[in-house]
């Protein structure tokens, strides 16, 4: 194996499937994200990559150059323990909401660094933008204090932390190299862990809203996640849940908040509140807090049931700007100018909803991005009126639209054309919608 560290050189040992060092690693992303490494450098190396792979070594390795990349925020002085969770993205995955402050509430503490929309999946901070006066642009200081007397505070990524990632996404982004699992791999760890947090418990969608599609795409990543955690010394718990219909019953930057405070009010839907307790308790786990899942999950229906998870979230509203009166009065009222009916032309019972058309007609309503320079609705969305299983006669409404303006609802009702599904038959109850669990040794 070649050791040289000139960047073509390094190039051409992943073009032949060599494995690089960490000095060689360090040497590449130290320098384009210095702007040392032209694009042009770096996309053949990400391409070499994506075409062959990485071992757990290397992904750890690149992770460690990512993070060093910038600035690592400083908790110290804080009593932890610190643990986040991270999803793949889905459609109505609302879950980053309703978990940190119940997360919180049980005693941990959550720097949650989040991301937008992009495609057909949702973006936390989009979500977090439509309350009134709540800000995400935390300094370090001000997100550490977050975190110190609240418990948790949510926050984009700052041009200063992982800066490497940044520039590596963008590109990976129009070179075609977005699935290389090792990349991602790379990615989501170096921001989470650049946020100081200990340990991770990583939501790995799979279906058809899901990023990966198949079982055995989502359980690759979540075993590289797994085992690149345990190359840096930090705990990754990855929970496979299925992605094959959206979340819950809102779709929709606002509908998605007032489900959320919905959820903490003990009021959620059904398959919300599965994976919500389920991710959460494993970050209780992942804490030290306690010592197994079901005791756990008992610890997290506590905090909803005493009021404790909805404390956390209002302290949290309060203290990154948002006004709480206004937020309440929100609740129910707020929706987009313009609204459309979908109606069910046939009775029997709803077998399927295809995740992906929901996410794709949110894009068309306002919801999503096509691009990460497009703007979003906070009003507009998508009310599922009708979930899998559930009985509909002829001209019932299965879903009703917002959105601010008639040709994007035109265009969102065309893209749900066909997304329902409907039988004679009831299906069986719909399984857990945990797949597996992938935890280190």
């Amino acid at each position: 194996m070649s050791e040289s560290l000139r960047t073509v050189d390094i190039i051409a040992a992943k073009r032949d499937s060599e494995p690089l060092s960490e000095a060689q690693i360090s040497t590449f992303i130290k320098g384009y994200a210095a702007g040392d490494i032209p694009d042009y450098q770096a996309a053949a190396w990400c391409m070499a990559t994506f075409l062959n792979g990485m071992t757990p070594e290397e992904t750890g390795y690149l992770t460690r150059a990512m993070i060093n990349s910038g600035e690592v925020i400083d908790l110290s002085g804080v009593s932890g323990p610190f643990v986040d969770k991270h999803s793949t993205g889905g459609v109505g995955d609302k879950i980053s909401l309703i978990l940190a402050p119940i997360a919180a509430a049980c005693g941990v503490k959550v720097p949650m660094m989040s991301g937008r929309a992009l495609g057909h999946t949702g973006g936390t901070l989009d979500k977090l933008d439509t309350i009134p006066g709540y800000t995400t642009a935390l300094s370090p200081t001000r997100f550490r204090d977050g975190v110190d007397s609240v418990g948790f505070a949510m926050t984009g990524q700052s041009e200063r932390v992982v800066p490497a990632d940044r520039k590596m996404y963008a590109l990976r982004d129009v070179i075609a190299t977005v699935e290389s699992i090792p990349l991602i791999t790379a990615s989501i760890l170096s921001k989470k862990f650049a946020e100081g947090s200990d340990a991770l418990v990583m939501d790995v969608k799979c279906g058809k809203g899901a990023f990966m599609k198949t079982p055995e795409d989502a359980r690759a990543l979540a075993e590289s996640l797994v085992r690149t955690g345990e190359s840096l010394d930090r705990r990754v718990i990855a929970v496979l849940t299925d992605m094959s219909e959206p979340l819950g019953r809102m779709v929709g930057n606002y509908l998605e908040v007032e489900e959320s405070i919905a959820c903490l009010r003990g009021d959620g839907p059904a398959d919300v509140m599965e994976v919500t307790l389920r991710l959460t308790a494993w970050m209780l786990v992942a804490a030290g807090i306690e010592k197994d899942v079901a005791a756990a999950e008992k610890r997290c229906r506590g905090a909803i049931a005493d009021g404790s998870a909805m404390e956390k979230f209002r302290a949290n509203v309060e203290f990154q700007g948002g006004r709480l009166t206004e937020l309440d009065a929100m609740d129910g009222s707020s929706r987009a100018k313009y609204s459309r009916e979908v109606k069910s032309t046939e009775a029997g019972f709803v077998t399927e909803i295809d995740a992906f058309a929901v996410g794709m007609a949110g894009v068309a309503l306002g919801v999503g991005r096509d691009t990460a320079a497009d703007p979003v609705e906070a009003m507009a969305g998508i009310e599922m009126l009708k979930k899998t299983g559930e009985r509909v006669a002829a001209g019932d409404t299965l879903m009703k639209l917002w959105a601010e303006d008639e040709t994007r609802l035109e265009a969102g009702v065309l893209r749900l054309k066909g997304s329902v599904s409907i039988g004679s038959k009831t299906l069986q109850k719909r399984g857990s919608l945990i797949l597996e669990e992938i935890a280190p040794e």
